[in-house]
């Protein structure tokens, strides 16, 4: 019995050491990787706010906006690319019928860089939001 568990985790190994190695090389990123979103971001142009409070490990985020009232989030995703975290924020609500962030933090600066499509009028806009302390 105990040659059969040991062929087992010796065959778990190999199965999943090629899903970490492609991980590393493709920039798949862990909840720990995300982990300096969390907070609250102000854009520097006005009163608008985001609100990270969670990302899961699939970079599923948990968030508010606020403009200064709360403004509904339809659907907000964390993901890396390269050496970039991006955010990727739709809303959906009056007023808002599917306008978008997409965004890149810039760990240096520790801020999120990036455009804002205003669905309505069908523009987009170069934003920077900073992080409130």
């Amino acid at each position: 019995m105990k040659t059969h568990q040991v062929r087992g985790r010796r065959w778990l190994a190999f199965s999943i050491l090629p899903i970490l190695v492609l991980m590393a090389v493709t920039g798949i990123a862990t909840a720990d990787d995300f982990s300096s979103l969390v907070g609250r971001w102000q854009r520097t142009d006005g009163g608008y706010v985001i609100e990270i409070r969670s990302i899961a490990s699939d970079g599923k985020i948990k968030a508010g906006y606020f403009n200064p009232n709360p403004i509904n989030v339809e659907k907000a995703q964390a993901s890396k690319d390269k050496e970039h975290i991006k955010v990727e924020m739709t809303l959906r609500d009056v007023g808002y019928p599917g306008s978008a962030y997409t965004l890149v933090y810039v760990s240096e600066k520790d801020a999120l860089l990036g455009y804002y499509f205003h669905a309505v009028s069908r523009q987009y806009f170069d934003v920077l939001f900073v992080r409130m302390k």
